[in-house]
């Protein structure tokens, strides 16, 4: 099945060649070493969490293998989604 891009808050993956899942808790991250690339998601570890701001995972749509869980998608999930929607298109 196919998912739109930018999954909910919440949403665990398991990222292509990967072996441990990851949570999904931000998007449109910068990495320090790269601030050119926008990458689409920022995620921890699941289950441990965010344990450290330096281990956080930062990955694009295209690298998600397996989906393992739909994060939470309410109202203000879907009015979030078209404001960031707008800011993307509008950086392009």
């Amino acid at each position: 099945m196919k998912y739109e891009k930018y999954l909910p808050i919440g949403t665990v993956v398991l990222l292509k060649g990967g072996t441990k899942r990851a949570m999904i808790i931000g998007f449109c991250c910068k990495a320090i070493e790269n601030e050119e690339k926008i990458y689409d998601y920022s995620g921890c570890l699941y289950p441990e969490g965010l344990i450290s701001s330096n281990q956080t995972l930062l990955f694009d749509h295209n690298q998600i293998d397996k989906i393992y869980h739909i994060g939470l998608k309410d109202q203000e999930e879907v009015e979030f989604k078209k404001k960031l929607q707008e800011l993307i298109n509008t950086k392009k």
